[in-house]
């Protein structure tokens, strides 16, 4: 399956993310919630760092997640769409790490 790069802006900052045409709408889906979860935790003045705010939403988001997928509302769908989207999150960690080293 071929990929494109699409562009998500997460905290005002931009980010290249190569995905499946047909998944590009769950994608940017993605972005947008994370960019929210990114930015209620900023707001709350505790976290302090890019990184530190990221690991956080990504921990928030996954305990969403098993929440939901232990009441028994997950389906398989469901399941491959949660496991892609760890995926790009991870990716999208690894490639901020790459940035702020560089």
């Amino acid at each position: 399956m071929s990929k494109e790069t699409v562009i998500v802006k997460i905290l005002d900052k931009e980010y290249q993310v190569a995905c499946p045409p047909d998944e590009q709408t769950g994608l940017l889906e993605a972005a947008r919630y994370l960019d929210q979860k990114m930015r209620q935790i900023r707001s709350s003045g505790k976290i302090i760092g890019l990184e530190r705010i990221a690991v956080m939403a990504a921990l928030n988001i996954s305990y969403e997640l098993r929440e939901a997928s232990k009441s028994g509302v997950s389906s398989g769908q469901e399941d491959a769409a949660r496991k892609r989207i760890h995926d790009k999150i991870d990716e999208t960690l690894h490639r901020c790490r790459q940035l702020d080293i560089g």
